[in-house]
């Protein structure tokens, strides 16, 4: 039998947006993983993929598989998906798992659901590559921050009094539309709030230019003499404008929740949820698709008026945005991160530095495997011959394989393993 547990070396993406050089958690991974690799301190590494996208197909790292990437391997052996993923995505990986390195702001975006997904690919193909959806999950290795969904009205209304900019920008009408709007009606506080937004986004570049820097002016004065700038969300902004000037996105501070996750909490992103990474390293995992509708923070092509139309306007506290882990019944070492779609689950493994052995158990579909920390052997009966486990190792595990791992490292392992569990 060909191997079916084995290496993988993955893409890197050099955005500008990444971590530079050694900061970036990216390039950490990939120098541990690599020794050979060298990493060049003035470039962004901003994201590893590990999976089968062809811009970033993960390359087989056994010669003596006859295949070069896992792309490839898995169209000759599709059977290694396991039988119900193989039969539900039609013989291809349905997820592409990453590290993400975020330096400087990503744009505000939203990815759209499978109906829209399929009308924008048949009408601008050159923007949407695809006709899938792209739900993605995000869980934080370092201090992570984002944005994601509808603030709160009450926060929203009390940045339009706080912030006069904001409010030149909406308007009277629909402004007060907003502080009129109450929690009783929730349809009425979504059509306001897609009024007051899309007002926000499709005003005039020389309006909205000169509204930012008169706010940036304000505040930074404000600063100068100590005041307390967080009634107009001062920090958020200042740091956006000096990423990305005269950028509209920078107004979305007062619509969107700020979330932060701490090493081991996950936002999930469903279709037609606003959202921009800001900063922090995290792993992510996404059905395969480029579909992403952009509006701001951004070089790239921007959709606004596609996005206004497919958003999500229902408001919701910052809180409910961190998606929890379950800690499995059947091994008190993983916790689970399965999100309300089909396409993929993320298992954390954590290994106390009591146990030397321990078993990545079989399951009925394929999978990755990435070590954070840790060193191992790994042993399987599915694999050629053993393979040494590090910092930034990937393994790709055929459905129903299981490896040992004989721990060699002082405390213990962790492990992030996406698969995908229907």
């Amino acid at each position: 039998f060909p191997p079916a547990v084995f290496p993988l070396s993955c893409v890197v993406q050099n955005y500008s947006w990444g971590k530079v050089g050694l900061e970036s958690e990216v390039a950490k991974l990939v120098a541990s993983g690599d020794p050979l690799v060298q990493i060049q301190p003035d470039q962004p590494y901003a994201e590893l993929w590990m999976g089968t996208h062809p811009r970033g197909d993960a390359l087989i790292r056994d010669n003596r598989i006859p295949q070069k990437t896992l792309g490839q391997w898995i169209a000759d052996n599709p059977a290694c998906l396991g039988a119900k993923v193989k039969d539900a995505f039609q013989g291809h990986l349905p997820f592409l798992f990453k590290v993400l390195s975020v330096n400087t702001a990503l744009s505000v975006q939203a990815h759209p659901n499978k109906e829209l997904a399929a009308k924008l690919h048949a009408q601008f193909p050159e923007h949407y590559p695809d006709a899938n959806h792209k739900p993605e999950m995000a869980i934080a290795l370092t201090s992570f921050e984002g944005m994601c969904g509808f603030r709160p009205v009450e926060e929203i209304v009390s940045f339009l009094q706080n912030v006069p900019e904001l409010r030149a920008l909406i308007g009277e009408v629909a402004a007060e539309q907003l502080e009129r709007s109450g929690s009783d009606d929730p349809r009425g506080v979504s059509a306001a709030l897609r009024v007051c937004f899309t007002r926000l986004m499709k005003s005039e570049k020389k309006f909205f230019v000169d509204q930012l820097n008169m706010l940036v002016k304000r505040i930074s004065q404000e600063v100068a003499e100590g005041k307390d700038t967080s009634g107009s969300n001062g920090d958020l902004l200042l740091r956006l404008h000096s990423q990305y000037p005269g950028d509209i996105g920078c107004f979305t501070i007062y619509f969107l929740n700020l979330v932060r996750l701490e090493p081991g909490e996950a936002m999930f992103l469903g279709a037609n949820e606003p959202h921009a990474y800001l900063h922090g390293d995290c792993v992510e995992i996404m059905a395969c698709s480029d579909n992403t509708v952009r509006a701001g923070l951004t070089p790239k092509f921007i959709d606004v008026l596609t996005l206004c139309e497919m958003l999500n306007y229902t408001p919701a506290p910052s809180s409910s945005k961190v998606f929890p882990a379950a800690q499995s019944q059947l091994d008190p070492n993983v916790y689970l991160y399965d999100p309300p779609v089909p396409d993929f689950t993320i298992m954390r493994i954590e290994i106390p530095a009591s146990i030397k052995l321990y078993l990545i158990s079989a399951m009925d579909s394929a999978s990755i495997l990435l070590v954070i920390q840790g060193t191992a052997v790994g042993t399987s009966t599915a694999a050629a011959s053993e393979m040494s486990l590090r910092r930034g190792s990937v393994l790709f595990i055929s459905a129903n394989e299981s490896i040992s791992l004989h721990l060699s490292s002082p405390d213990g392992m962790l492990l992030f393993r996406a698969c995908c569990l229907l």
